[in-house]
């Protein structure tokens, strides 16, 4: 490891995810904190993130990102918007069954996740430089879109509506203006489950909501 993977911040791992409740094996552990390696590097050239801390990067990126595995599916996922790969690359680490697909137009954060795909062996991560607009989903679309810092809610579940199985679900990560932003939802979609995330070092509310199309909006599929 380099030298921004100090004591403090694999501590900080190691007891985030003990407080998660999620047992991480040698060789989980060894890739995140080399994908907080590679962030903190590639971070320094082409702000990837405003995070500037190894130490913030577990909590706010990791952390973050882990708290929604509970809550997500074995089904094929797509994570639109998904920047320099978060949460689906860190899903993709906890859980190597899962096919994830990371969809973002911005060259320079897709080429971070292609390295980091390449550096850290995942087989199960597909990144594609795209708009929402412009990309086509494999037949029968995704059972399961997340997004952790995409758009508001409404517009999330707009663009990346023809992208979704006709029985999927959208998880959408938000803080707490979520509230604010369910007035606007489309009457078709329903959110369906919302759950308050306890994201461990990180101060301010963090929640995930699960939308589903109501049975008189089957969708385009």
């Amino acid at each position: 490891m380099s030298e921004a993977i100090t004591p403090q911040v694999a501590a900080r791992l190691d007891e985030g995810f003990a407080a998660l409740g999620i047992e991480l094996g040698a060789e989980k552990r060894e890739r995140l904190l080399r994908l907080v390696e590679l962030l903190h590097k590639w971070n320094r050239a082409y702000n990837l993130t405003a995070i500037r801390s190894p130490e913030e990067m577990v909590s706010r990126h990791l952390l973050d990102s882990a708290a929604v595995l509970p809550h997500v599916g074995a089904a094929p996922l797509l994570d639109v918007g998904a920047g320099p790969g978060l949460p689906g690359l860190v899903l993709a680490i906890l859980e190597p069954s899962l096919a994830v697909t990371l969809l973002d137009s911005n060259g320079k954060k897709v080429r971070f996740q292609r390295q980091a795909v390449m550096e850290l062996g995942l087989t199960n991560v597909t990144p594609v430089q795209a708009r929402v607009e412009a990309f086509k989903p494999p037949p029968g679309g995704f059972a399961q879109i997340v997004s952790r810092a995409f758009a508001s809610l409404a517009d999330f579940v707009a663009l990346t509506e023809p992208l979704l199985a006709r029985d999927g679900r959208w998880l959408a990560m938000k803080g707490p203006a979520a509230d604010d932003e369910l007035a606007a939802l489309d009457a078709g979609v329903v959110v369906s489950e919302r759950h308050v995330l306890a994201v461990p070092f990180t101060v301010g509310e963090r929640q995930l909501l699960i939308v589903e199309r109501t049975d008189s909006n089957p969708g385009r599929r």
